[in-house]
């Protein structure tokens, strides 16, 4: 079977940090594009981060130097690590593979492109 497993929500205070996980299995996904999205109730699910097989990594300009996504293709897992939160980053978090990325960073933000998903973790900030 193909999945991906989040895990490490919680509930957090302004300023904490959390760091989540996806396990993926069932098939290869070194060659994968692997993203992580979040969706707050009555929002769309927007990007957060992606990461190339290459190593490569794009953010939301709004996490930008507080969130660190990493892959360790190895261990077929990828880790969002999340630092100084916010209120506004309360949402279902949820890791996506792009099985055929294209070299246009605007396909790694759409969440159209992305073929495999986890059931998604919730992250809570309290102010």
């Amino acid at each position: 079977q193909v999945q991906l497993v989040e895990s490490g929500g919680g509930l957090v205070q302004t300023g904490g940090s959390l760091r989540l996980s996806c396990a993926a299995s069932g098939r290869s996904f070194s060659n994968d594009a692997m993203g992580w999205f979040r969706q707050a109730p009555g929002k769309e699910r927007e990007f957060v981060a992606a990461i190339r097989a290459s190593g490569a990594t794009f953010y939301l300009d709004a996490v930008k130097g507080r969130f660190t996504i990493s892959r360790d293709n190895a261990k077929d897992t990828v880790a969002l690590q999340m630092n100084n939160l916010k209120p506004e980053d309360t949402a279902i978090y949820y890791c996506a593979a792009n099985r055929s990325p294209t070299p246009f960073i605007v396909t790694l933000r759409d969440k159209s492109r992305y073929d495999y998903w986890g059931q998604g973790t919730q992250v809570t900030v309290s102010s």
